[in-house]
């Protein structure tokens, strides 16, 4: 659904919920990693882009000093004052919004009351960004109310802090980085340590992606997390070096008996990965899609072997893809997340979208027993002001 879509969706169901249309509408992107994963903590690459799938937030001002949520994915309702410190309450999807709103009260900005309804078509949990969306599309609709936009780099900051501090997440950058500075038809090359964030087109018509929602995520997943990154840490003192980004394969090699070998798996992806990235970057630049597609390929035998962190329904999607092949169209395929469960992202020839969908689809559903949500998309703008003061805007100012 585009995201003018979602708008008059999102004021149908504010007018239902609170009575009358509301004054501001605003949307933020969930993201795909397109390859960089596990990178992001450890001071290297990553190359995300934004996909047509937003998180929508329709609002007007309140004559309180209050702010009521209304979610229509959960169904439940958050209400909580501004005129006492924001603290942490339920329902816990709400933690997202009260994080950024302490984050403008910290900067010393004026966040007024309002009323609004959260509707988005981005599954919760499936490793696509909600929440960095959450965040982003709810400092958007307040800085936009304010009529003062924040700096777009302190705005991701802000964002991340909230997920940090009320969320209890400690994330990277590149969600909410994404969120904010994603541009249409471009990926977004990040430097997790500079935060430098470059521009890489994607601007050829006969390439997308397609994202393959397993809907499954294994209860290891935050522990295995937290180990990946303390084996890193690991790695990276052993190394003698400030994090893994600033090591190579010859100096990783000649430590290999001082490591214990899953650490030593651990590092020896993080530095390829980080290979991979700055060579994606580098064909999408020159529009080697069949050589990006074995460097996705490359990326998730990776993690699968080195990091250990995917699973066996993304395993079968990938070697899914893998037989299907260039010849019905898919150029590549990997995990994108965390992994232990979640999403997994094909690049695709656009002209064979329909067959690729269809044929994943039922392969898929056949090897595992269950059905999969699959979607195709283009890389797509960031956070935009939808409605403003009661008039429609252009949906995807700033994010050319």
């Amino acid at each position: 659904m585009s995201a003018e879509k979602e708008a008059l969706r999102s004021a149908e169901l504010f007018t239902k919920c609170f009575g009358s249309e509301p004054a501001w509408i605003v949307a933020a992107p969930g993201r795909v990693n397109l390859i960089g994963e596990h990178t992001d903590y450890n001071d290297g690459f990553v190359l995300p882009m934004a996909i047509d799938r937003h998180t929508v937030i329709a609002a007007r001002r309140n004559r309180e000093r209050t702010i009521t949520l209304h979610s229509t994915a959960t169904g439940d309702t958050a209400t909580f004052s501004l005129r006492h410190p924001i603290t942490r309450g339920e329902p816990g999807w709400s933690n997202y919004v009260r994080g950024v709103v302490a984050g403008f009260q910290r900067a010393g900005r004026k966040v007024v009351g309002f009323d609004a309804v959260v509707d988005s078509s981005l599954p919760y949990g499936g490793g696509l960004a909600s929440s960095a969306a959450l965040e982003v599309a709810a400092a958007t609709l307040i800085e936009t109310m304010e009529g003062e936009p924040l700096d777009p780099v302190g705005k991701a900051l802000l964002c991340q802090r909230a997920e940090h501090d009320f969320a209890g997440v400690p994330c990277g950058i590149m969600d909410q980085f994404t969120c904010v500075l994603a541009r249409e038809d471009h990926a977004l090359l990040l430097d997790c340590r500079s935060r430098l964030a470059q521009p890489v087109a994607m601007s050829d018509p006969a390439v997308s992606v397609v994202v393959i929602n397993t809907a499954v995520r294994h209860k290891l997943a935050d522990g295995e997390y937290a180990r990946r990154r303390d084996e890193c840490l690991i790695a990276a003192e052993t190394l003698g070096v400030p994090a893994l980004r600033d090591a190579g394969l010859a100096q990783l090699a000649a430590a290999r008996n001082r490591l214990d070998p899953a650490v030593f798996r651990r590092a020896r992806h993080v530095i390829t990965e980080n290979q991979r990235v700055e060579a994606m970057a580098a064909a999408l630049r020159a529009g080697g899609w069949h050589d990006a597609g074995m460097l996705m390929y490359a990326s998730h035998d990776s993690l699968r072997d080195d990091f250990q962190v995917s699973c066996p329904e993304l395993d079968a999607v990938v070697e899914t893809a893998r037989v299907l092949g260039e010849d019905e169209g898919i150029l590549g395929c990997r995990l994108t997340g965390g992994g232990f469960g979640g999403c997994a992202v094909a690049l695709i020839r656009s002209e064979a979208a329909r067959t690729v969908i269809r044929k994943l689809t039922q392969a898929c559903e056949a090897r595992l027993g269950r059905q999969l949500a699959i979607f195709c998309s283009r890389p797509c703008g960031g956070a935009a002001v939808l409605r403003a003061d009661g008039r429609l805007t252009n949906p995807t100012a700033g994010a050319k």
